[in-house]
């Protein structure tokens, strides 16, 4: 399992990279049980009311978040450059320039079921 986070603004955001032979949580709108790769994070984006109210990169505002949706890869480096790209996305949807946002990414051990 990876750990693949963002930082930019102030915050983080961190997603999950199940790898080829560990299983990802099962819940509805889970991709295909045979992606050997399954990548998934939330997604925020910026409202005028209601959300949670946060500091990104100097600015407050509220943010709501949506379900996390999983996505299914055949490769392991198209499932990393998602992932990077879905990272990037969601600071920018908050105003953070993509250039800006730091990817981390870290091997852990998927728990044991």
């Amino acid at each position: 399992m990876l750990l693949i986070r963002g930082s930019a603004g102030g915050t983080d955001l961190t997603g999950t990279l199940y790898e080829r032979g560990e299983s990802p949580p099962s819940f509805k709108g889970a991709p295909d049980e045979d992606a050997p790769y399954v990548w998934i994070c939330d997604s925020f984006y910026e409202v005028e009311s209601g959300g949670q109210r946060t500091s990104i990169a100097g600015r407050e505002l509220n943010v709501a978040f949506e379900s996390p949706m999983p996505h299914g890869f055949e490769t392991r480096e198209r499932a990393i450059e998602a992932a990077e790209e879905h990272v990037r996305t969601q600071f920018a949807r908050v105003g953070v320039d993509a250039e800006e946002v730091e990817i981390e990414v870290t091997k852990t051990e998927a728990e044991a079921h």
